[in-house]
């Protein structure tokens, strides 16, 4: 599997719970621009509408070789998983204050474009102070130890 893109500020504002891994259907301008790298998963979210799963609001560059066939940056792409994952998730869902977030974008040996959907709760402010100095704390301690060993 090769890591296209992260959503790393999922990871900062929301504790995640579980993933899966899900395909996605998209046109082949799509699918040659996520090759190039350019898409991003900022502000995006994972919606169950029915007994279908949507990626909204993730942003994949028109592909320049495309011309007129190019498509829509910011279109709704359907998301496949099994159905039995989709009732959990819908179940879970129901629940207060979880949400789906996309958190990764992978080709695998196939060729096959992956999003990986995480079922995330999201932080409060003072988690996310706490997140911050525990990363300082790790960055100075680190910082020590390679000055220690010099």
């Amino acid at each position: 599997m090769k890591i296209i893109a992260k959503n790393k500020k999922a990871f900062f504002n929301y504790e995640i719970l579980g993933s899966y891994e899900a395909g996605i259907s998209l046109l082949g301008s799509e699918v040659k621009s996520i090759r190039e790298g350019r898409i991003s998963l900022k502000e995006s979210y994972a919606e169950i509408k029915g007994r279908e799963v949507f990626l909204v609001n993730c942003h994949i560059s028109p592909y320049e070789a495309a011309n007129r066939f190019n498509h829509e940056p910011t279109r709704e792409r359907k998301l496949l998983l099994h159905r039995q994952e989709i009732k959990r998730l819908t179940g879970k869902i129901k629940e207060k204050g979880l949400t789906l977030i996309p958190t990764k974008v992978m080709i695998n040996d196939k060729g096959k474009v992956k999003v990986e959907v995480s079922l995330a709760r999201g932080k409060r402010v003072y988690q996310k102070r706490e997140a911050i100095k525990e990363r300082d704390r790790e960055r100075e301690m680190r910082a020590e130890l390679k000055r220690q060993w010099r």
